[in-house]
C-alpha cells in the first residue's frame, strides 16, 4: 500500500487559526487499520487543544470521536475486516499493562502515554505535511477523511446504525454514560450533573437509565437545559440566576443529592460538586481541567460526612464489552442518540462548528465527511488497491 492524500483539520500551533489541508497518511503497520471517516463529533476537548488549555504536541490532526468504513489492514488484524462499519475509540488499550491486568483498560499506560505524546505504539505517527510530522488527537485525529488507528481501538456496529449517531458512541456517550453507570446510582436516588454538554448530557441519559428518580440538570445555556429535559432530567438550574448549591440543597431538604457529577473541569465546580451531595454520597468528576488546576475542599468534610470524591476517566471503557452495550440500549430505545444531534457540519465548517459549540447553542455537532454510500475522489484509488491486497491474504 502506498501513502495518500487526504483533507484534514490541522491545529499548526496554540491559539492560532485551524485550517483544512490536504496532508499524507501513511499505510496501517502491524496490528493497525485504516478506516474512511464518515463522520466525527466536535467535542469541547477539541477546543481545550486549540487554546492551549490541554498542552498535547503540536501540529495536530483534530478529532477523536468518530465512526466509519474500514478501507485497509496492516499485518496480525483479526479484529475487523475490510468493509466493516465500525466506532472508533481513543483509548486502544494494550490489554497488557499493569491496568488493563487489573480491569481498567480506560487507563491504559500505553494509550494514554501514546495520547500525551502524540504517536503511535512505534514512537512516529502516519501523518505528515510534507517533511513535518503530525499528531493524531488521542491517536485519532478523526477530523479528516481517514484515519490510520490500531485495530483495538475499533469496535463493529450494526449497518443500521445512522453515522452521525455512531459517531458520538466514540467519545461524548461513552465517557456520559459510562460514568453513570459506574457511580453507586440505584433506583430512586437523586443525581446532579453540573455542565451538560455533550458528555453531562449523556451522563443524565444514564442515570435515568439506572433508575434515577430525581435528575438536577446544571447549566447557563438554556439550550443544554431544555435538552436535559428531553433525555431525563427532572429539574433544571440556571447557575447565572440561582446558587446550584443552595438550588440542590432546597430541593433536597438539605440533605444533598445522592450523587453529583461535575462535566465542566473547573476546580469551583468540583468543589461545588462534592458541597452538593449528602453525607455518605459520592461525587463523580468527569470534565477535564488544564493539567495543573487544584481544588480546594474542606478536609474535616471527608471523615466527619464519610463523602466519596472521585474521578472518571473515559466513562472507565472497555470497549469491546461497552460499546456493544451502547449500540444494545440504543435498538431497544433506552439510549437516546438523534436528540443530541442539533447541528451539522462539513469539513470546511470546523472552525463554525467550534464557534457554535462554545457559543452554548445546545447538544452535539456532526461533521459529515463522507455520505453513507459515496467515496470521496481522494480515496477511492487506494480503497481499490487496499481491497486487492486484502482479498491477496492480508
Amino acid at each position: 500500500m502506498n501513502p495518500m492524500q487526504i483533507q484534514a483539520i490541522v491545529l499548526p500551533d496554540y491559539g492560532e487559526e485551524i485550517q483544512l489541508q490536504t496532508v499524507t497518511l501513511d499505510p496501517p503497520r502491524d496490528h493497525e487499520v485504516r478506516v474512511r471517516i464518515k463522520a466525527s463529533g466536535i467535542c469541547h476537548t477539541d477546543w481545550h487543544v486549540v487554546t492551549g488549555h490541554l498542552p498535547l504536541p503540536v501540529p495536530m490532526v483534530l478529532g477523536h470521536e468518530g465512526a466509519g468504513v474500514v478501507e485497509a489492514l496492516g499485518e496480525g488484524v483479526t479484529r475487523v475486516k475490510v468493509g466493516d462499519r465500525v466506532v472508533i475509540g481513543w483509548v486502544a488499550a494494550c490489554g497488557q499493562c499493569f491496568w488493563c491486568r487489573e480491569g481498567q483498560p480506560e487507563l491504559c499506560e500505553a494509550a494514554n502515554q501514546g495520547a500525551v505524546d502524540g504517536v503511535m505504539a512505534d514512537q512516529s505517527t502516519r501523518l505528515h505535511d510534507g517533511a513535518l510530522t503530525l499528531h493524531p488527537f488521542s491517536n485519532t485525529g478523526t477530523l479528516a477523511e481517514a484515519v490510520v488507528v490500531l485495530d483495538t481501538a475499533l469496535t463493529a456496529i450494526p449497518a443500521n446504525m445512522p453515522w452521525e449517531e455512531a459517531a458520538l458512541l466514540g467519545c461524548a456517550v461513552q465517557t456520559g454514560t459510562g460514568a453513570a453507570f459506574h457511580a453507586p446510582i440505584s433506583p430512586g436516588c437523586s443525581v446532579a450533573v453540573i455542565g451538560c454538554g455533550g458528555v453531562g448530557l449523556n451522563i443524565i441519559q444514564g442515570a435515568r437509565i439506572r433508575g434515577a428518580a430525581r435528575i438536577f440538570a446544571i447549566d447557563p445555556s438554556g439550550a443544554n437545559r431544555d435538552l436535559a429535559q428531553v433525555l431525563g432530567a427532572t429539574d433544571t438550574i440556571d447557575p447565572q440566576a440561582d446558587d446550584p448549591l443552595l438550588s440542590v440543597l432546597d430541593f433536597t431538604g438539605d440533605r444533598g443529592v445522592d450523587v453529583a457529577f461535575e462535566a465542566v473541569g473547573s476546580p469551583d465546580t468540583m468543589a461545588q460538586a462534592y458541597a452538593m451531595i449528602r453525607r455518605g454520597g459520592t461525587a463523580v468528576v468527569v470534565g477535564v481541567p488544564s493539567p495543573n488546576s487544584e481544588v480546594t475542599l474542606n478536609a474535616f468534610a471527608f471523615p466527619s460526612q464519610e463523602k466519596t470524591l472521585t474521578g472518571s476517566w473515559y466513562g472507565g471503557a472497555s470497549l469491546p464489552r461497552d460499546i456493544p452495550r451502547l449500540v444494545h440500549l440504543w435498538e431497544s430505545g433506552q439510549l437516546r442518540l438523534a436528540p443530541l444531534i442539533r447541528r451539522r457540519y462539513t469539513l470546511a465548517q470546523v472552525s463554525t462548528a467550534l464557534m457554535d459549540m462554545v457559543s452554548g447553542q445546545g447538544g452535539r455537532g456532526v461533521v459529515l465527511i463522507h455520505g453513507a454510500d459515496d467515496a470521496s475522489p481522494s480515496l477511492t484509488d487506494e480503497r481499490n488497491e487496499s481491497e486487492e491486497t486484502n482479498h491477496g491474504g492480508i
